[in-house]
């Protein structure tokens, strides 16, 4: 073979035995008898430089952050080992000094990330704890609908908090179990409650009927009128039956009631003063629920109720004004109904959660669209449009089916 070939690094002496220089001296690495010695230097030349190459990509990945710092800090350590024996020539020394502080900044990163991860826990245990705070606040709250609301939202946002420890949310949840079920415990009973109150005042109108239907066909004119308006206040202090008994039983009062005064009307061949008075009476309240502000509709709802109360309690009419002035009061009614009704389909619509998740479908159909239409790829963006579409449209149905 020709003379030596070398570099600052190594070199390849004449028999083809390869030598690498270090700061401890030479190093035997391996022998080249395949032809030119330039071409052996270079062969183990760039053997460092692809071990150059790995140390920089570790170095890169670590600081933009892409890389995982236990991962990278255990490969430092790999390649640093076999520097000892790598069959390559290059700054061995230099490498192996980037790979100490590689490994150096890996463990330090592993530390920060281990940090951080302890202080999302510690966040995420916060979260969870404010929101069965919250729920044990709620879990004697007699506003049911609203508070029901409420306990079902807490658990979609429970689920979306990730990272606390198994024993800690098991704690946790226990605690929040334990306040939603005190409310619904809470809110069975008082609506058990309230059913025995509704039975009980079904009974007591299903009595007054009867006395009303007992009277209809009476002649005895005034004790019986007395006696028709006595039960109308006994009526009210009643309470309510549920709303289908509350109508049927109220049908057929008011059928016994018209009944006797019709009678009496016809009797004595015409209308009197206080029919008359009935009706003014009527009108003004009327005008009244007419004119009832839609912009509290709480408040709305509670002045109808009173307006009804008073419309109900007032006496007989002439019998050809009975029609327009119910009609008139009923289309009152419906006023205030439509927009309470109006304002709950809102509100539905607003918090129901198979609406919130299918928004959030359409919004990521939507940014994969972005993404896709991005990329230039035509296949892709009609995959994207057609998976947005399809949301879209389970969305709208959605509105649809939920929002009546």
């Amino acid at each position: 073979m020709a003379n030596d070939v070398s570099s600052e690094w190594g070199r390849i002496d004449a028999d083809g035995t390869v030598w690498v220089k270090t700061e401890a001296g030479e190093r035997q690495i391996g022998s080249w008898q395949a032809g030119d010695p330039a071409a052996g230097l270079a062969h183990y030349e760039r053997r460092f430089e692809d071990l150059a190459t790995e140390v920089e990509l570790l170095e890169r990945r670590l600081a933009s952050g892409a890389g995982d710092p236990a991962s990278t800090l255990s490969h430092a350590a790999t390649l640093r080992e076999s520097l000892a024996e790598v069959a390559a020539i290059g700054d061995l020394g230099g490498l192996e000094r980037r790979l100490t502080k590689l490994a150096e900044l890996a463990q330090a990163k592993t530390q920060e990330v281990a940090a951080e991860r302890a202080q999302a826990r510690r966040e995420a245990a916060e979260a969870k704890e404010r929101l069965v705070a919250e729920a044990e606040e709620l879990a004697d709250s007699a506003q049911w609908k609203a508070t029901g609301d409420r306990f079902r939202a807490i658990v979609e946002e429970w689920k979306a908090i990730r990272g606390v420890d198994r024993r800690t949310d098991a704690a946790l949840w226990k605690r929040f179990s334990t306040a939603r079920e005190t409310f619904t415990r809470h809110r069975g009973a008082h609506f058990a409650e309230l059913d025995k109150q509704r039975h009980a005042a079904r009974l007591r109108k299903e009595e007054l009927v009867a006395d009303a239907e007992q009277l209809a066909d009476s002649t005895d004119w005034g004790p019986a009128a007395a006696r028709l308006k006595q039960l109308m206040g006994d009526w009210k202090a009643a309470g309510r039956a549920t709303k289908e008994a509350e109508e049927q039983l109220w049908q057929r009062f008011r059928t016994a009631q018209d009944r006797f005064f019709a009678h009496r009307s016809e009797t004595f061949g015409e209308r009197s003063a206080e029919q008359l008075e009935h009706q003014r009476q009527k009108e003004t309240v009327i005008a009244a629920a007419e004119s009832i502000d839609l912009s509290d509709l709480k408040s709305a709802q509670a002045r109808l109720r009173e307006l009804q109360d008073d419309y109900d309690a007032i006496g007989h009419v002439p019998r050809e004004a009975i029609r327009s002035l119910d009609s008139r009061m009923r289309a009152a009614e419906q006023r205030v109904r439509e927009a309470l009704d109006a304002q709950w389909r809102r509100t539905s619509l607003a918090s129901n959660p198979v609406l919130i998740q299918l928004r959030d479908a359409v919004t990521k159909a939507e940014t994969q669209l972005t993404k896709a239409r991005a990329t230039g790829d035509a296949r892709r963006i009609a995959d994207a449009e057609a998976n947005l579409a399809a949301r879209q449209e389970w969305l709208a149905e959605a509105e649809r089916t939920i929002g009546g």
